[in-house]
C-alpha cells in the first residue's frame, strides 16, 4: 500500500461547488468508510482548494478514486498534484510508513 497527499485546487465556480458539495462529501465518507481516504478537507487560506490524504494499493487505484470524485465529475477541480507520502513521525506514521 502507498500513501498519497493529494492538493485540490478549485476554480472559481462555487455556485457548482456548493451544489456538488454533498455528493462529494458523501463519496470522500464511503472512500474513508473503505479505509482508503485517511483523511480530507479544504484549505482556509490562500488558493482555494483541499488536501486529501490516501491509502491504497498503488497509482493506478488513486486514479481511480480521484476520477470517481463528483467533484471531478462536475469539473470544478482547476489542477491536482499528487506526492507519494512517507509519514514518519507522529499517529500515522507506526501504522503507514511504507
Amino acid at each position: 500500500m502507498t500513501v498519497f497527499a493529494v492538493r485540490y485546487t478549485y476554480d472559481s465556480r462555487t455556485d457548482v461547488q456548493d451544489e456538488v458539495r454533498p455528493r462529494h462529501r458523501g463519496y470522500l465518507q464511503q472512500v474513508a468508510d473503505r479505509g482508503e481516504l485517511l483523511g480530507s478537507g479544504p484549505f482556509t487560506d490562500g488558493e482555494p482548494g483541499a488536501l486529501l490524504v490516501l491509502r491504497v494499493a498503488d497509482r493506478a487505484a488513486l486514479d481511480a478514486v480521484l476520477a470517481d470524485d463528483p467533484f471531478a465529475a462536475a469539473g470544478v477541480i482547476a489542477d491536482v498534484e499528487v506526492r507519494v507520502w512517507n509519514p514518519v513521525i507522529g499517529p500515522w506514521a507506526a501504522g503507514l510508513a511504507g
